[in-house]
């Protein structure tokens, strides 16, 4: 079943979930792991796993990062949206930089 989230998304995004789901087949696969094995590592039913591999909106994030660890990429969930490479929101910081910077000068300093 569809999940009603799924119809919200831009395109894109659906296309990078999807893209996501089979990456996560493809990973499993390579690994000789079949789905059944994934979901009790992963520690959710058999159908939710297979809703993982196809890119699901509906499914929690946690399954998602389990599934990502048991495949032995924990460590790049960290790193998505890491800020010392959020280009967009350093440009920001060096936006509000003031141009000037001014002292104030205090009742009785010259």
């Amino acid at each position: 079943m569809r999940s009603n989230t799924h119809d919200l998304f831009p395109p894109g995004l659906r296309r990078s979930l999807t893209k996501f789901g089979a990456d996560l087949a493809r990973a499993r696969r390579k690994r000789h792991l079949t789905v059944a094995m994934m979901a009790e590592r992963v520690g959710v039913a058999k159908s939710t796993y297979t809703r993982i591999e196809k890119g699901d909106a509906a499914v929690a994030m946690g399954a998602y990062a389990m599934a990502l660890f048991v495949l032995g990429f924990g460590e790049a969930l960290g790193e998505l949206a890491d800020t010392r490479r959020d280009d967009t929101g350093l440009l920001l910081d060096e936006e509000r930089l003031p141009k000037r910077i001014r002292v104030k000068k205090t009742p009785g300093s010259r």
